[in-house]
């Protein structure tokens, strides 16, 4: 028994002097893909290549609007630069409505303007 005491404060010291584990890396899963096709993320440069040149372009503070219209539809990306402020802007949101305003499917309408 007195030998069971004796090695106790031993024990009691060793459980408390090791180190603390990290806590296991979360992982992000890849981002799903996007409702707005595959548009986001691209620069003005790249939707030109796209769609060719948009019928509008307005510059609201750091931020660019570029519309594309087509027959069927009209597409407004909405680019803003990264938030370092570095690099060019890129596409962070898309609309897609009909001529009426009434919105339409955002995957027809970039193959709509792909064709035209």
């Amino acid at each position: 028994m007195r030998r069971l005491l004796a090695l106790a404060p031993a024990l009691f010291v060793a459980a408390c002097g090791t180190a603390p584990q990290a806590p296991p890396q979360v992982i992000a899963p890849p981002p799903a893909p996007a409702e707005r096709g595959d548009l986001i993320g691209l620069t003005a440069g790249e939707l030109i290549q796209r769609f060719g040149a948009p019928a509008l372009q307005i510059h609201e503070g750091t931020s660019l609007k570029l519309q594309f219209r087509g027959p069927q539809c009209v597409l407004d990306a909405y680019l803003y630069p990264p938030p370092n402020g570095r690099g060019a802007e890129r596409v962070m949101h898309v609309d897609t409505r009909v001529s009426s305003g009434a919105d339409t499917d955002q995957r027809a309408c970039i193959a709509t303007l792909q064709g035209a």
